[in-house]
């Protein structure tokens, strides 16, 4: 009798082909090309009144967009009074750009790197003891290229506790990153990154499963085959991990 795996294999299989065939269907069906003449974002809310906007571009400007290093305090500060929720011992890189402050939630001990932007158009949850490193982009908007008027989108990024998000990586609309991920510097993540794996690419595809100890002390790396695709890691045994 085949085994869950088999059918669990089958239906990810399956999954793929009904995957493919809807985007088969987009491609036929899309725009021939697009018309920027059209476009209207109006039905957007940015979820404040525009004087509060407009003086959160100068604040953004003059207190975050600067190469002044050492005020990360003062900086969580000005977030929390424009409806941030930014929590204890977070770091604020220089060159920072956030989009929307007030849909911008950070827990504790995290770091913000140099030149790191967060296009806050929908919701960016960034949980406690994350790493965003330099140069990253947290975009939480996108466009409909399927369509003629160039449709405007917009879904949540969460990014779970204890990740590191490597220089120069890029987030897009409506992605959870799991906890203990750690996506390699340059990687574009496209999809949901389940916990405890090193993501790699563009598109970022499973490359291991990360194991580490319960104290802290150690973090190791599976070295079996690298993950297909889609694949959800499973566990290891011990013969299978090497120190990082």
């Amino acid at each position: 009798m085949p085994s869950i795996k088999y059918w669990e294999l089958i239906a990810d299989k399956v999954s793929d082909v009904f995957s493919c065939g809807v985007r088969l269907a987009n491609y036929l069906f899309m725009s021939a090309y697009i018309n920027l003449d059209i476009y209207n974002a109006s039905g957007f809310d940015p979820g404040a009144p525009r004087w509060k906007r407009m003086l959160w571009v100068l604040v953004s400007s003059v207190f975050f967009q600067n190469p002044i290093p050492k005020v990360s305090r003062f900086r969580a500060a000005l977030l929390r009074a424009f409806g941030a929720s930014v929590g204890k011992g977070v770091i604020f890189g220089r060159n920072v750009y956030i989009s929307f402050p007030w849909r911008l939630a950070v827990g504790d001990h995290v770091w913000i790197g140099d030149d790191v932007g967060i296009l806050s158009m929908g919701q960016v949850t960034i949980e406690s003891n994350v790493c965003v490193a330099r140069r990253c982009y947290l975009s939480t908007a996108s466009h409909d290229f399927r369509r003629k008027d160039f449709k405007l989108k917009v879904a949540p990024i969460l990014i779970r506790q204890g990740s590191w998000i490597a220089i120069g990586s890029l987030v897009v609309a409506g992605v959870t990153i799991g906890e203990g991920v750690v996506v390699s510097a340059g990687s574009v993540v496209l999809r949901d990154v389940p916990a405890n794996c090193l993501v790699r690419g563009n598109p970022a595809q499973i490359v291991r499963e990360i194991f580490r100890d319960p104290g802290g002390a150690k973090a190791a790396i599976g070295v079996s085959r690298p993950q297909v695709s889609g694949e959800s890691p499973s566990p290891r045994s011990a013969t299978a991990r090497a120190v990082a």
